[in-house]
């Protein structure tokens, strides 16, 4: 198909860039079309380019088609890429999971973490950010800098699929209440992983229960932004009409990349 990112030969760096300013453009398109059929402005709607298992090159042909915001799963392979494109003026979301001990990682490859999935969570990336504003404690007689403030967003399990991370729906209230004490959190909104489903449409119950959770939180005075992180190449058009203010794209921009589940499972495009 024209324009589709996985058949470029990406040995030509012009071929490459061209690709996937067609795809960024195409998605683009379809993110206003959504918008549009619910009255909504499209620049309300941040496209997260997921860029797993996409070599640093590849990302730099991207920025370079367009694309400013990118989300890795795994902070190991964030921190091997960046070096590589660290002059690039790039904003970037951890979509993926994050285990504690590798949370000050985080802190320093991301700036934004979509995927605080506890209390607890939110708790150690609180007391990293002490020791980093710690570290820049202005000298006696200065002004303070401001309080270092990381952005997360809480990840919730709305579907209640015990194979996904996330808070319960009805155990976000209370998570906020205890994080809207720590000073060195910024809770920007909700996000969700949605159900795996043959139709897109599928997916809007998941969708509109994420809306509805945060407005409901917010009309009670949670200390809680308005982002919404939902919708994947699948269904990001369902979730932009539903109220997504960041979706999280990357076969519909990079192609079918290859995915391995462990020791012994086939690998598969995804």
């Amino acid at each position: 198909m024209a324009g589709d990112p996985s058949r470029t030969d990406v040995s030509d760096p012009s071929a490459s860039v061209d690709a996937l300013r067609a795809a960024h453009s195409m998605v683009l398109e379809r993110i206003a079309s959504a918008a549009a059929r619910v009255g909504r402005d499209p620049a309300g709607v941040t496209l997260v380019a997921v860029s797993k298992t996409v070599e640093a090159a590849r990302i730099r042909d991207a920025y370079r088609a367009g694309l400013r915001t990118f989300g890795e799963n795994r902070v190991q392979e964030a921190l091997a890429k960046q070096p590589e494109i660290h002059f690039l003026d790039i904003e970037w979301h951890l979509v993926g999971p994050l285990q504690s001990n590798k949370a000050r990682k985080a802190i320093d490859a991301f700036d934004v973490i979509q995927t605080v999935d506890s209390v607890g969570l939110a708790r150690r990336l609180d007391l990293l950010g002490g020791d980093i504003q710690a570290g820049h404690a202005a000298p006696d007689g200065a002004i303070p800098a401001a309080p270092f403030r990381h952005s997360v967003l809480l990840q919730v399990n709305v579907d209640g699929d015990p194979a996904k991370a996330g808070f319960r729906p009805e155990d976000v209230a209370g998570a906020l209440g205890e994080i809207a004490g720590m000073a060195h959190v910024r809770v920007e909104g909700l996000m969700t992983v949605g159900r795996f489903v043959e139709e897109a449409e599928a997916a809007r119950p998941t969708f509109r229960a994420l809306r509805e959770l945060s407005e409901r939180l917010r009309a009670d005075g949670a200390d809680l932004g308005p982002a919404l992180s939902m919708g994947m190449t699948d269904d990001f058009e369902i979730a932009v009409e539903e109220g997504a203010t960041i979706v999280r794209v990357g076969r519909a921009l990079f192609g079918e990349r290859p995915h391995h589940h462990g020791d012994g499972a086939v690998e598969h495009a995804h």
